[in-house]
């Protein structure tokens, strides 16, 4: 079973669109991830997850995932170097061209995979922009996100995922263990409560601030405590939870029109 885009014919992706397969592109970023890990890490781990989730929908439903796309809205990690960002402009040319073109090539239903917390907004405007013209469903998860309260689950200082923290270093001791320098992450700890808080404002307000309001080396969590038994579970619970979504037939109904007649008297035109 080959569940990779990119290692597959074209002959066999033509079958596998004739088959109602679901694409899964994975969205991802490379940014600073603090001291101790590598700026792939979010295309890593986004990569290890659209694979694993692939495997494990594929019985109930074939599943295939595209070459992760790496470059994404990274802005608010500048500051600390080695990152590589897009704005929002291209970022959102480029999904909605990869759309058409997963499409074109017969797919009808897409899942957007996503590592990266800079992506989510950007994600769901470019779906409210063209989910009425498709033809087929395209849904937008991040799998830290889709898993929930599970996905803290085996960690001891966070609820669920922050930055460079206990979560990412120990999935990334699994997926690149190489790559991971843990001569010292007690060094590299900064404690940061529950979550993002530097974007809030108010009781519920939102603000722009780059990641060096919040942390002094790019580090958002414990990594102290990060393990590879940790890692290996956070990537099947995160993996699980979009496979779950994925052989869900729900997630992929096709929408529905429940007007009626009209009201009022006046009939309802044609869905527009």
């Amino acid at each position: 079973m080959e569940t990779s885009w990119a290692r597959l014919k074209a002959h066999e992706l033509r079958d596998l669109a004739q088959k109602d397969a679901v694409v899964i592109l994975p969205v991802a970023s490379i940014e600073q991830h603090g001291p101790h890990l590598p700026v792939m890490t979010d295309t890593r781990i986004g990569e290890e997850m659209a694979r694993r989730a692939a495997e494990k929908a594929w019985p109930t439903r074939p599943t295939i995932w595209t070459p992760v796309i790496w470059s994404g809205l990274s802005e608010h990690h500048m500051d600390f170097g080695g990152t590589l960002t897009l704005s929002p402009a291209t970022f959102r040319a480029v999904i909605i061209d990869l759309i058409a073109a997963i499409q074109r090539a017969g797919f009808r239903h897409i899942l957007i995979s996503n590592s990266h917390g800079g992506n989510v907004i950007p994600c769901k405007q470019i779906l409210d922009e063209i989910s009425p013209n498709l033809d087929g469903v395209v849904v937008f998860a991040t799998y830290a996100a889709e898993a929930g309260e599970a996905f803290g689950a085996p960690l001891e200082d966070q609820p669920n995922i922050m930055h460079a923290c206990e979560a990412e270093t120990s999935m990334m001791m699994v997926c690149a263990p190489e790559t991971v320098d843990d001569s010292d992450l007690a060094a590299h700890n900064v404690p940061f409560g529950n979550g993002p808080d530097f974007l809030a404002a108010g009781k519920a307000a939102y603000r722009w601030r780059p990641l060096a309001h919040a942390t002094p080396n790019g580090v958002l969590g414990m990594p102290e405590k990060s393990t590879p038994e940790k890692g290996e579970q956070l990537l099947e619970i995160g993996s699980q939870a979009l496979a779950d979504l994925i052989t869900d037939p729900e997630t992929w109904a096709d929408v529905q029109d429940l007007r009626g007649a009209g009201t009022g008297g006046v009939p309802f035109g044609e869905r527009s």
